[in-house]
């Protein structure tokens, strides 16, 4: 492994600010401990710091000529270093680089700012000791922090979302200006024109893509996500799978089509397929008047949302794909893990579903700018508008209580139930609702009573199993207050049933 910048000019503090220079004659495990924690708590984000054994200090500045280390030291110390590592925790390595200088061996630690900060290491390497502190530099000093630094280290970890964090593992050439530039142009930003002439380091920078000490800039997630071709090799399953099954998922025959690429053009390309293989038009003609009613399987606008949405809030640190299911029934969007635990089960299955910690602001922040999400909390309201308009059933959304996943299905429109020839297409929209609250007023009667559980409002309609339109009615009840929960804190309780509100009976009580 090789130092991004030469020795000569590490030593002098040439291109590396003297705060992040620690130097040390000789080998002191307890200093360098400590001094490793504090590069990697990285707490003015400054990228980390180098520590050079075998070279003294005066005055915060290089003694020279370097007191130098013998070779037998090398190896010994080399292991002991990373022993050292396993004390922090979270445990933290550094990159150790041998290196001759002015014929003299010295050993350069070169810290990185660590991803999993706050990091704390022990007081004392003694075996009696038990006490751990979380250190910072101050100016040329290693220091332990003080309870205000200790608030602002945590402060610090928690608002470092992944897509925002240093990719360490990545270099600038990971980055394609192909495809940055390309995005400049889509998005008309005035950067397209200058950055063909601009300096590349500049020009991440100024798209912040990049961090790090201009020594060892390294691409941000978010950059690698957009522009780089093989995302999915660096961040594996950043991917959307499209999924068909023709008789329904217990059938032994289905087929798939795999996005794969930069973000955006994947998640374009995946909508522009769904728009054109998936969305189908029923023009409905009426004998009383000239105008034709049109309708879709599914309202574009919604499935468009939602697959946004997943994009931008899934975690890419789970190595699951988003997976579109096309069903005979319905669409489901699925992604990893699910909505934030701080949103209630009721508001989830009330789509209220805003927060305010966001999992990838900077992918929502790209996205925003290609008109493919707005954020500020817009997406559900997005979808149950073009659903609303489409005459489409309400959607369903599918979780548990550790929310692992999140999943949206989307039924298909009734019309689309039916088997049609093409001469029956005088069907009004009358009949088509009439046709799928047929099955919603016969729960409404089921329980005028007493309230059901889901089992026994299965066997009151006298139906086999738990049907997905049974699923599908008894949520629209629920959306419309027709019907509520018993216990509407545990929504998902084995012991959960449903009972009629007041604006259920009063609609049910004409029909009686």
């Amino acid at each position: 492994m090789n130092l991004p910048i030469n020795i000569n000019d590490l030593i002098t503090a040439r291109t590396v600010e003297w705060e992040r220079l620690e130097f040390k004659s000789g080998w002191n495990p307890e200093d360098v401990l400590h001094t490793m924690c504090a590069f990697a708590n990285d707490f003015h984000n400054l990228g980390g710091g180098y520590i050079v054994i075998g070279i003294g200090e005066q005055d915060g500045k290089a003694s020279l000529p370097p007191a130098g280390l013998k070779s037998s030291q090398l190896d010994k110390i080399q292991k002991e270093i990373i022993e050292l590592g396993h004390k922090i925790q979270p445990y933290y390595h550094p990159i150790v680089v041998p290196c001759e200088y002015k014929k003299r061996l010295i050993l350069v630690l070169w810290c990185v700012g660590g991803q999993t900060r706050p990091y704390k290491a022990p007081v004392s390497l003694s075996r009696t000791n038990q006490r751990f502190a979380y250190y910072t530099r101050k100016a040329t000093k290693t220091v332990i922090a003080k309870a205000q630094d200790e608030k602002e280290l945590f402060s610090l970890a928690a608002t470092v979302p992944f897509d925002d964090r240093i990719n360490h593992t990545a270099t600038l050439k990971d980055l394609d200006l192909g495809l940055i530039r390309s995005y400049l142009q889509q998005v008309k930003s005035d950067l397209f024109e200058e950055s063909a002439k601009m300096d590349f380091v500049q020009l991440c920078r100024n798209m912040n893509i990049v961090d790090g000490p201009d020594e060892w800039a390294r691409p941000k997630n978010v950059g690698l996500m957009f522009f780089n071709q093989c995302p999915y090799k660096i961040f594996p399953q950043t991917q959307i799978d499209i999924v068909y099954f023709p008789e329904g998922p217990g059938a032994d025959s289905f087929s798939e089509k795999i996005f794969k690429g930069p973000m955006h053009k994947t998640l374009e390309e995946a909508l522009t397929h769904i728009q054109s293989q998936v969305i189908v038009e029923k023009i409905i003609k009426h004998d009383d008047r000239p105008e034709a009613d049109r309708f879709f399987n599914y309202s574009y606008i919604a499935i468009k949302e939602a697959l946004c949405n997943a994009v931008y809030h899934r975690s890419y640190e789970i190595r699951e794909p988003i997976e579109v299911r096309i069903l005979p029934e319905c669409i489901t969007i699925g992604s990893f893990p699910g909505p934030d635990l701080s949103i209630s089960d009721r508001d989830i299955h009330a789509f209220k579903l805003s927060s305010r910690r966001y999992r990838n602001r900077r992918v929502g922040e790209l996205l925003k700018e290609l008109d493919l999400t707005e954020g500020r909390g817009t997406g559900i309201p997005k979808i149950l508008n073009g659903i609303r308009k489409n005459g489409s059933p309400r959607p369903v959304i599918h979780t548990d209580n550790d929310r692992t996943f999140f999943t949206v299905e989307f039924p298909v429109h009734p019309l689309f139930l039916k088997k049609e020839d093409s001469g029956a297409v005088s069907t009004t929209r009358a009949q088509s609702r009439a046709q799928s609250g047929a099955q919603s007023e016969q729960i409404l009667r089921a329980l005028i009573k007493v309230p059901l559980s889901m089992l026994e409002i299965v066997q009151a309609l006298k139906l086999r199993s738990k049907t997905g339109a049974l699923k599908r009615a008894v949520n629209e009840l629920l959306f419309a207050n027709h019907i509520e929960y018993t216990m509407p804190e545990k929504p998902n309780s084995r012991l959960q049933k449903y009972r009629l509100t007041e604006k259920g009976r009063k609609y049910i009580e004409p029909v009686r």
